[in-house]
């Protein structure tokens, strides 16, 4: 018992926090203009903008690939999310309807 005498009672203290602080005490933030904040997001963009120009080293026949890379890349999703999933499978199963039977599953059973 001598062992646990030593043992010190009460609540946990942390270090940085309760008298040490202030208690509680908080400073509050400065509240900025949000026509500076979006002129500072919009000057930023454009330094990226010109950065851009600046240190792109293709040629046009590389830009103008991507360009058409980036349109077919569009048209595709249109043309998926033109049809709902009920009508793409409507599609598939007369797709399916107009295969021969060589393409049919063979049944396969251990009893007959």
């Amino acid at each position: 018992m001598a062992d646990y005498e030593a043992v010190q009672r009460g609540p946990l203290r942390l270090k940085g926090s309760g008298a040490a602080l202030g208690a509680g005490k908080r400073k509050k933030k400065k509240a900025k203009d949000k026509a500076q904040i979006l002129e500072q997001i919009v000057s930023s963009k454009k330094q990226e903008e010109e950065k851009k120009r600046g240190l792109d080293k293709r040629t046009p026949a590389q830009v103008a690939y991507e360009k058409m890379q980036e349109k077919r890349q569009m048209e595709r999703i249109l043309k998926k999310a033109s049809k709902t999933h009920k009508q793409r499978v409507e599609d598939f199963n007369r797709h399916l309807d107009t295969l021969t039977e060589h393409y049919d599953i063979p049944k396969v059973s251990w009893t007959k």
